[in-house]
């Protein structure tokens, strides 16, 4: 028996030589260094483009990113649209608030690189939306970083499969830690992620329950800063649209900034899980740390997002090169 285990042991090990992870090895930051060399300059002119056109689109993309990355990998099935016979990712009822700028910000990088020869049907729209959200978060002043390509465009896109995989904005610590390392990330990389929140905008419905009807005792999450409190409710009267934007960090919503620590400090986390990292003494740390050290956060902060971007990577053998990112073809 321990003969065969030592057998075992070394197949495995000649097998896992042979055969590396695919999904990471084909990621490289060059990886249409030859058939289509200046990817990054042609999406990074349109996102410019489109963020002079709107701001949306720079809290748009991220999330866009966010959300496509967490359920089934960064495949861009997000973007496929619903058929008869199929409700797709973008149709679940997590994914209905996603703005239509991301959307439109790669299907427009999409058709500008299709208009040059060389570069036509050969980057993925997965790698177009990860490459646009990096020209968004420096176009708001976040940190610039190199990002690995070579995604293939996912084959599956289903509304069911987006169910329990994306952070609510009701999760504590604890939840969000186990839904982060379902994809290989670890708390600070969670925290780092959380904070794309000091860009954009939610919905009041997603924060009436912490500013009418928290609980038995407290009609008002006691963690919420009193002043903070009483500015939502007068954005967010119990009788109003849901629907009704709100920003999403009240001091800079417009900036890519480690402000969103010093509003936790502060009581200022729009969501419970927000919130939660500055009152669970397992994040608390981190939260204080970054508050006064920006430069930490950046690096942190592009740690994480690269780790995301190797989510679910899909290959030749699994994936495609979609014509167009909204249909499976």
């Amino acid at each position: 028996m321990a003969r065969f285990g030592l057998v075992l042991v070394v197949a495995l090990s000649l097998a896992i030589s042979m055969f590396p992870d695919t999904t990471t090895a084909q990621l490289n930051t060059n990886f249409y260094g030859k058939s289509c060399p200046n990817v990054e300059q042609i999406v990074r002119k349109v996102v410019q483009t489109k963020v002079k056109q709107t701001f949306v689109t720079i809290p748009a993309t991220l999330r866009l990113f966010f959300h496509d990355c967490f359920v089934n990998g960064c495949d861009a099935s997000v973007m496929i649209q619903s058929t008869p016979t199929n409700k797709a990712e973008k149709d679940h009822p997590d994914n209905q608030s996603l703005a239509g700028d991301g959307f439109d910000v790669v299907i427009k990088a999409k058709k500008a690189l299709d208009a040059i020869p060389s570069c036509r049907n050969k980057v993925s729209c997965a790698d177009i939306l990860t490459l646009a959200t990096r020209d968004v978060v420096v176009a708001a002043g976040g940190p610039s970083y190199k990002v690995e390509l070579g995604r293939f465009d996912g084959l599956v896109s289903t509304a069911a499969s987006v169910t329990g995989n994306l952070p609510g904005p009701n999760d504590k610590v604890t939840q969000l830690n186990k839904l982060f390392a379902k994809n290989k990330l670890t708390q600070e990389d969670m925290i780092a992620l959380s904070a794309a929140h000091t860009l954009g905008f939610a919905h009041c419905g997603k924060v009436f329950n912490r500013i009418y009807n928290f609980n038995r005792t407290h009609s008002v999450d006691p963690t919420l800063n009193k002043a903070y409190a009483k500015e939502l409710q007068l954005a967010c009267p119990k009788k109003v649209d849901p629907r009704i934007a709100i920003n999403m960090d009240p001091t800079t919503p417009r900036k890519f900034d480690n402000l969103y620590f010093k509003n936790l400090q502060q009581g200022k986390g729009l969501f419970t899980s927000d919130q939660v990292l500055f009152t669970d003494a397992r994040s608390r740390p981190t939260v204080n740390a970054w508050a006064t050290n920006s430069v930490a956060f950046n690096k942190a902060f592009v740690t994480a997002m690269t780790k995301l971007g190797r989510v679910g990577v899909k290959t030749r053998r699994n994936g495609n090169i979609r014509r167009d990112c909204g249909a499976f073809n």
